[in-house]
Formats: C-alpha cells, structure tokens, sequence
C-alpha cells in the first residue's frame, strides 16, 4: 500500500463537516532511527496544524515506481517526500501542485535549492536540509606526510601520490555504474566548466582525465570502479585510503570511528581561482493533487512548518545536514566546524535536474558508463565522452 487511512479519499472528517482531522506522509527514510526522528518532526508540525500526520516510509527504490503508479488516479498521500532529481518527472504527470497556491514563503532560500524543487517555473517542493560532497582527509596521515590540504588538482595528484604506501591509497572515490558515480564526479566536470548539456568537451575530458590518472598512477584503486561511497567510507575508516570524497551523512559513524582524526575541505579546483560547483542533495517535500482542498491546506501547513528556520535547524543538527536557508546555515556551520566546509559548497550548489530537467537520468547515465570505459582502459577520456554524447542524445 502506498499510504494509510485517508489517502487520496475525502476529508477525513471529524466532529464538524468538513473537518480535517488527519493527513497521510509518505518518504523512504526506512532506516529505524531514521523514521522515528522524521516522524517525530511530522507529528510536531501536524500538532502545529491542528491535525494527526499518518506517517508511512517505503524503500527507496520503489517510491518513485509506486508514486508513478498512483499519480493517474490522485491517490497519492497528502504530503509527499521526493528525492530531489525525482521531482521534475513526478510534477510532469500533474500529480503536484504548486507552493504559491497555498501562500508558502519561498524566500531566503539558496538559488540551487528552489531550482531543485521548480519544474517549468513553478516551485513544487522544499528542502528543508540538503547536502553535498567535500573532501575527507586522515589528519594525521597527511601530517605524518608533511602533506597539505589539496587545493588544486594537481596538488590533490601529487598529495594523492605521497599518502600512497604498501596497504593504502592516496585517494578514493566511489566511481560505479550507478547515478553515485556520476554524483561523485560532477563536482570535477562542473567547476572545470564542463556542462551535461555537452559531454565531449575538452573541459569534460580534462575532469575525467583526472580520475584517470589517479588510478593509472596507482594513487587510487582500481576497485573505485566497484565501491559505492559506504565502500569508501569503510575504506578510510580501516585506514586503507588517507583522503575520500564522501557526503555529511558519513560524520556520525566518523565521530565513532575510535581515534581517527579526520579533517574535511571542499573539494578542489582544476586551477587556483576556479569556482566549485558541487551536486545538490537532499529530498523536498511536495503537496500532491487530491481531491480534498482541505486535505491540501493542512498538508501545505506541515510543509511550511518543516520548512522554518526552527525546525531546519533541528533537522541538521539530528542528521548531519545543511539547513536550506543560508542565513541558517551559517549559525549552524559556525557551532559545527565539520559541517563548515559542507556549508560552503551548497552555497554554490547546483540541482542535478537544473539544466536538462527529465532528461537529467539519461545524461547521468551516459556520465558513469563513460567513467567506467575510462578508467577500465577500453577508451580514452575523449573517446569515451565523446560516446557518452552520443548515447545522452540518442532518441
């Protein structure tokens, strides 16, 4: 079943005509822990709105499936959680409906967040945290080294190459045949000024040829092609690799990981001066087409509530994540120094969906297929985006 009681049928009605007296939310937060906080935050705002939030959780894979599923029939839950490169195909069937209609304040949001959240200029969802990737590094290996920080690539190159020992890597990132791949190297293509629109550019070329010769100089295991960022996160936890590019979300079980010192840096630029632009993470919250109004406008409350400067706040603190707001945010960076560097990037960041909308899963893929032909030899960095272009276009 996609929700509980009341979704998608009438008002839910009370002791009054007309009286909404429960909601139904849906999000794919399963994990135990997880879904108590999140229902926990649910059933604060509900109480805030004057109603009871009937809060379910799916897999995450198969939200999107059972969401598409229910759209024709405007059977959806009242409240509905996407992750945020999902929104655009779900507001293209017209199952949503759009914020202004119920008066929420849009303001003071970072731009890369309301783009994640707009589908043909109207903003259907809000985030209330979201996140990035950044540079992880073991303090103490680097400084046994005499290593600093990499700024640039060439110094993350050559950083990279004096942290490799017998048992350890310089550098790891999760570079699979899945949208992780890609997620992980659109910081390297975006802030060279590569752009998924054009994938074989010189600009796109120089970014893979990066990783590239990472893995050929032996700074970074040929196993990237397989790990997903748990992976790399157990990898620089067992000490196996000095430096990792890994999300926010890793902080908890790294603050538990013993007497790691670790330290984390945004990610760096091709050359001093560059701009980095880093992916957009985190799931916005929309209000699907009901038959209900009434159903809608309390829906609409709760969004709003989850979505203020209080609650974002608690929100990242519980989870590790960046609040949506920049003014919040930088409160929040300045009482969690491990968050600062993540804060940062997201002031850039930039919606995975922003340029190519609903076309964005094919260009992704096209990405980490190209990684993949890259780094395993079948074909140069130019080859192998050059094909990526053709395979993103191709009807």
């Amino acid at each position: 079943m996609l929700a509980a009681t009341g979704c998608g049928g009438g008002d839910g009605q009370g002791s009054g005509a007309g009286e909404v007296t429960s909601i139904t939310a849906l999000d794919y937060y399963t994990d135990a822990t997880e879904h108590a906080q999140w229902g926990e935050r649910l059933s604060a705002c509900g109480r805030a709105a004057g109603v009871t939030v009937e809060h379910l959780s799916v897999p995450g894979a198969s939200l999107v499936p059972k969401v598409l599923q229910r759209a024709s029939s405007r059977t959806l839950p009242d409240l509905l959680m996407l992750d945020n490169p999902d929104l655009q195909q779900i507001a293209r069937t017209g199952a949503l409906t759009p914020l202004d209609r119920y008066g929420i304040d849009t303001g003071g949001f970072a731009e890369g967040i309301l783009s994640a959240g707009t589908y043909e200029g109207k903003v259907y969802g809000l985030a209330p945290t979201v996140s990035t990737i950044a540079l992880v590094y073991n303090k103490d290996m680097l400084a046994e080294a005499g290593v600093a920080v990499p700024r640039t690539w060439d110094e993350l190159k050559a950083a990279a190459a004096e942290l490799t020992r017998p048992g350890r890597y310089g550098m790891a990132v999760d570079a699979n045949a899945t949208f992780e791949g890609t997620w992980q190297f659109l910081p390297f293509l975006w802030s060279n000024g590569g752009d998924e629109k054009r994938l074989d550019t010189p600009q796109a070329a120089q970014a893979l040829r990066l990783w590239v010769d990472l893995v050929r100089s032996g700074s970074m295991s040929k196993s990237v092609l397989n790990w997903t960022q748990a992976d790399v996160h157990d990898q620089f936890v067992a000490g196996r690799t000095a430096m990792m590019v890994n999300g926010p979300w890793r902080i908890s079980a790294l603050n538990k990981a013993g007497n790691l010192r670790w330290g984390v840096a945004p990610l760096p630029v091709r050359r001093a001066g560059q701009a980095l632009v880093t992916p957009l993470g985190g799931e916005v919250w929309t209000v699907p087409q009901s038959p209900s109004r009434a159903r809608q406008d309390k829906a609409a409350q709760v969004l709003a509530c989850l979505n203020d400067s209080a609650h974002t706040l608690a929100l990242a603190e519980q989870n590790f994540t960046v609040p949506s707001r920049p003014a919040v945010a930088a409160r929040y960076a300045r009482q969690t120094p491990s968050m600062a560097a993540f804060v940062q990037s997201v002031a850039r960041a930039r919606a995975r969906t922003r340029e190519l909308g609903v076309e964005w899963p094919a260009a992704a893929t096209a990405i980490y297929t190209a990684i993949q032909s890259a780094l395993t030899g079948e074909q140069t960095p130019e080859e192998a985006l050059e094909h990526a272009q053709h395979t993103a276009t191709s009807p």
